[in-house]
């Protein structure tokens, strides 16, 4: 029987802290919420809902729905072995009635099970759930002590590592205290507001009263609502001027998780600084500031920008005329540094990559420019001709904005940097697109290359840093990569698909191991780096929505096929799955690849085909091969499938009127060849072999 009544209550524990980094929160809160209903169900305690709270100074979880006892539970513990436990006339032994003893229960309770390794006495025992009240406690600590983030800290002379030193443990079951401590600190309905606006501790009698009882004391605690205010407030200050905050949800998300009681402020700078470039002046707000930059309906950059404090509107004046201040001396060493770099064109910063290690083991950054420039007269020699000194050029140049002072002060803005140094260098504009370009996509699904040379130089960057790697050992392993290796195959693959380049995995992989190689054999390398493409493109494709086994039926010419074509036989294949004679076709060519010998098999002679069926079979095989070129020519994959299976009746009646396995070796191994020819002619469209049955 189960003690548990249809009477639910609700549990409040808050964890108040030294104020915790931006960047912390939102981890700390998922963990919050995944290790509180984790630890509640592993000790038997249900609930409806789970929602967590946050500000730098609390992390807080409310659980609802939270029956009056733990469930009642039944637990089976093994024993002895049925031979030990009872005698031949069946009668317990000390082994049986030691054992139930042990587990508190009667010897005649005991029952037998059979497990692995035979029958085994096993003592069923039932367990009343206790009161909640009763077991949280020691649970609460334990969920506070699960939080861990890799920057914990120790403090004062304690051993208790945690984000953030604790000041103060609130926790409630409905409108009662769950008593325990950790370290010292005893918890209690006590909380503190505001630091600066109210202070004061306050007691919280009763968990609905909790948010409103914060705010109260100038403490926002849910996230989602601080946001709401931030975007809300600042339309309204920027509305009635017809300009907009440039969106930004990154900035967003950490101003959301500065502040506890948010109030956006308008504030102006000098218009002199709005002829540095757009880019730079976002960064430098956005940077230490974390200031909200303000754009025009046209999308320029405007003289105003929006800080978000944490103070009451009373202060606004005193915020604003503070962050002004801040915002010009940054703005000063922003225009000093970009004036020092202008002085010195990009092409005169080639010579002192030199100077600058790429990676331990692989050099300096002017040996993988040389690299670059090395795959982009490859590249344009066969795909692009007239842009060849367009694109070596951009090769040249793409790293030199690394040794500039914005860059340095701004790493973010690399390629953005180098583009406005090379327009003002008087480069190509292709050139200088092109050198903040080849660092796109700079994320998943993110913005891709416009131009041809920007593209390239994009696949360039991104195929040297892959073969780079790979050859001295240094790949993608588990959840750890630490160079962003899958991130820059998944931008090559996507650009590849986007542009349509007729640039095939295997010929880029083998050019960039050329280059990085120093003449040695690097095969090995290359089908590592294949293979790793490889494992790309079925998440990419998998993502795009085709079936797992068409997927799986076009991997292995991923490497060797132009990708715009991969995509083309995929749909292709999908097509076709739903087509009146796709699973006779199916069924007769895989027959044809079971048969076959893996091995090499001698050239086929026409002579000795001397049943009638073998040699409709050839015939029919000679008339698909004879079409088959010019329709895989114009990529009309759908209609090369329709034509190879027309070879399905030709098959089966081979199969119904000879024995392959003739007592004659030639004559045996002649059918093998001609089936052979078969699978290798089907083969150029995707493995069949792979593929399963249509519905």
């Amino acid at each position: 029987m189960n003690h548990n009544t249809n009477h639910t209550i609700s549990l409040l524990l808050e964890i108040g802290t030294e104020d915790l980094p931006a960047r912390f929160i939102n981890p700390a809160l998922r963990q919050l919420k995944e290790n509180t209903a984790k630890v509640l169900k592993e000790n038997y305690i249900a609930l409806s809902e789970i929602r967590t709270y946050g500000t730098p100074r609390r992390m807080a979880v409310i659980a609802d729905g939270i029956p009056v006892m733990q469930e009642d539970r039944t637990r089976e513990v093994s024993g002895p072995s049925k031979k030990a436990a009872f005698d031949a006339d069946g009668r317990p032994t000390k082994a049986a009635t030691g054992f139930a003893q042990s587990q508190g229960v009667s010897v005649e309770s005991l029952v037998i099970k059979n497990k692995d390794k035979g029958e085994y006495v096993v003592a069923v025992i039932e367990e009343k759930g206790l009161h909640v009240r009763e077991v949280l406690p020691e649970l609460l600590k334990k969920i506070v002590l699960s939080i861990y983030l890799p920057k914990s800290m120790r403090w004062g002379n304690n051993n208790m590592r945690f984000v953030r030193p604790i000041r103060w443990l609130l926790s409630l079951l409905d409108k009662e205290i769950l008593s325990f401590e950790i370290d010292g600190i005893k918890s209690s309905n006590s909380t503190r507001g505001h630091r600066f606006l109210s202070p004061a501790s306050f007691q919280v009698k009763e968990i609905p009263s909790y948010r409103k009882l914060l705010g109260n004391n100038c403490v926002i605690v849910d996230p989602e609502e601080r946001k709401r205010i931030i975007i809300e407030k600042t339309d309204k200050l920027l509305s009635s001027l017809g300009e907009r905050r440039v969106e930004d949800e990154e900035l967003l998300n950490t101003v959301v998780n500065l502040v506890e009681y948010p109030v956006p402020v308008l504030a102006t700078f000098s218009e002199d600084y709005l002829t540095l470039p757009k880019e730079l002046l976002i960064t430098v707000m956005k940077g230490h500031q974390k200031y909200f930059a303000v754009e025009n309906k046209d999308g320029r950059i405007t003289n105003r920008f929006v800080v978000v404090s944490n103070t009451s509107e009373d202060n606004a004046d005193t915020v604003k005329t503070g962050a002004e201040r801040v915002i010009k001396a940054r703005f000063e060493d922003a225009r000093f540094y970009f004036d020092e770099d202008r002085k010195k064109p990009l092409s005169e910063r080639i010579e002192e990559l030199k100077k600058v290690t790429f990676q331990e083991n692989l050099g300096s950054i002017y040996e993988k420019t040389e690299r670059m420039a090395s795959i982009a007269e490859f590249l344009a020699e066969r795909l692009f001709p007239a842009a060849k000194k367009n694109l070596v050029r951009a090769a040249w140049l793409a790293k030199t904005d690394l040794i500039t002072g914005v860059v340095r002060e701004f790493p973010e803005l690399q390629g953005i940097m180098g583009k406005y140094y090379a327009v003002h260098d008087g480069e190509q504009r292709e050139v200088a697109e092109a050198l903040e370009e080849q660092y796109l996509p700079a994320h998943s699904g993110g913005r891709l290359p416009q131009t041809d040379v920007g593209a390239l130089l994009s696949i360039i960057d991104k195929i040297d840093n892959i073969s780079a790697f790979f050859s001295v050992g240094l790949t993608p392993t588990g959840s750890e990569d630490p160079f962003a290796l899958r991130r820059q195959a998944l931008g090559i693959i996507a650009i590849l698909l986007q542009k349509g380049y007729g640039l095939p995995l295997d010929m880029l992989a083998e050019k960039a191991l050329q280059t990085v190689s120093g003449g040695k054999d690097l095969q090995e390398v290359k089908e590592k780096i294949l293979q790793f493409f490889e494992n790309r493109l079925e998440i990419v494709f998998s993502d795009l929505g085709y079936g797992s086994d068409i997927v799986q039926s076009i991997l292995s010419l991923s490497s060797s096929v132009q990708l715009r074509e991969i995509s083309e036989r995929l749909d292709a294949l999908r097509k076709f799955k739903d087509d009146m004679a796709y699973n006779d076709f199916l069924a007769a060519v895989k027959r044809v690849n079971n048969i076959i010998p893996k091995t090499e098999v001698p050239e086929l002679k026409a002579d000795l085909l001397t049943e009638e069926a073998e040699r409709q079979l050839r015939d029919k095989l000679d008339s698909v091969c004879h079409d088959l070129p010019d329709i895989l020519n114009d990529r009309k994959y759908y209609d090369a499938i329709i034509l190879l299976s027309s070879l399905t009746d030709s098959i089966n009646n081979f199969f119904d009127k000879v024995l392959v396995m003739d007592k004659n070796e030639e004559i045996k191994m002649n059918r093998l060849s001609l089936l052979n020819e078969i699978w290798r002619t089907v083969s150029t469209i995707a493995d069949f072999s792979k593929l399963s049955a249509g519905q």
